[in-house]
C-alpha cells in the first residue's frame, strides 16, 4: 500500500528514548519500519521502550550526553543513518534572580550543546547520508511564547536550539540534509506523577488550551515522522508548532 510517510529502509538515531516524547518516537518510528536506535542514560529504561518497539534490528547506546566521551563513543558506534532526532532535554525550575553558572550550564548542555556537538560530528564523519533529516524537538517556550514563571534557563536554551536549527538548514542545504524543529505545547507524561503540580492546577492550566487538554506523546512523534519521510522532502527551516491553539491566546 502506498505511505509517503514510511520509514522503510531507514536507519534513525532517537536520543532521550528512555522516556515520554522521546520513547514515544522510538516506538512510533519503529511502527512505521525504520530500524531504530535508541539512547539515554538509563539502560533498563532504555530496554523497556525497546521491548514495546515493533519490528527487529533495533538496538541500544547508552550515553550521558552532558559526557564527552559517552558522546564520541555514542558517534563511534553509530552507522550510517538516514535521520536523526535530536529528543534528550533537561528542565530547572528557577527564578531568574537566583540564577548561577551550574543551573544555566546543566540545562544548556543537555539541551542545546550536545545536540548541536552530536550533529556536527555526524556530519563530519559524513554518517548523515544524503537526503537525511535532523529533528530537534524544541519547545513552544522561548520561541513563540515567553514561558512559564522560573523557566528562564529552559526558554533560553530552546531559543538557542531554534536559532542554530534555522542556520543549519542554510549549510546543510547543499549536502540534501533537512533540519527542521518541532515546537510542542504541554504534553502529558510522567512528569506530572511526581506531585510537584496538583490535580487542581493541572485542570486550571488545561484550560488555557482551546482543545482543553494537554498534547499526548504519540502525537508529537506522528509530526516527527512526518518530517523524517520522504513526505516532507521539500521542508527544511520550520518550526512546526503542535500546541492544541495554546499560542492562539
Amino acid at each position: 500500500m502506498y505511505n509517503p510517510f514510511s520509514l522503510e529502509n531507514k536507519t534513525i538515531l532517537v536520543t532521550g528514548a528512555s522516556s515520554g516524547i522521546g520513547r514515544a518516537i522510538a516506538i512510533e518510528c519503529s511502527k512505521m519500519g525504520a530500524k531504530v536506535i535508541i539512547s539515554a542514560r538509563n539502560e533498563e529504561r532504555l530496554n523497556e521502550t525497546l521491548s514495546q518497539m515493533s519490528g527487529a534490528g533495533h538496538s541500544i547506546i547508552v550515553a550521558d550526553l552532558n559526557n564527552e566521551n559517552d558522546r564520541k563513543n555514542l558517534i563511534e558506534q553509530l552507522p550510517t543513518l538516514d535521520g536523526l532526532v535530536n529528543c534528550a532535554g533537561l528542565t530547572k525550575t528557577l527564578p531568574f534572580q537566583f540564577m548561577n553558572a551550574d543551573a544555566l550550564e546543566s540545562v544548556m548542555n543537555v539541551n542545546f550543546t550536545a545536540p548541536t556537538l552530536i550533529t556536527a560530528s555526524l556530519i563530519k564523519k559524513k554518517k548523515l547520508t544524503k537526503g537525511s533529516s535532523i529533528v530537534f524537538i524544541s519547545s513552544v517556550s522561548g520561541v513563540f511564547v515567553g514561558g512559564s514563571p522560573a523557566g528562564s534557563i529552559y526558554s533560553a536554551s530552546k531559543g538557542a536550539v531554534n536559532g542554530m536549527a534555522r542556520n543549519m538548514a542554510i549549510d546543510l542545504a547543499d549536502k540534501n540534509i533537512r533540519v527542521n524543529c518541532v515546537n510542542p505545547g504541554m504534553i502529558d507524561t510522567a512528569i506530572f506523577d511526581e506531585g510537584v503540580i496538583t490535580a487542581e492546577q493541572l485542570e486550571e492550566d488545561r484550560k488555557r488550551y482551546p482543545l482543553k487538554r494537554y498534547g499526548k506523546p504519540e502525537e508529537v512523534a506522528y509530526a516527527v515522522i512526518y518530517l523524517l519521510s520522504d513526505a516532507s522532502a521539500w521542508v527544511t527551516g520550520s518550526n512546526l508548532l503542535i500546541d492544541g491553539g495554546y499560542t492562539l491566546n
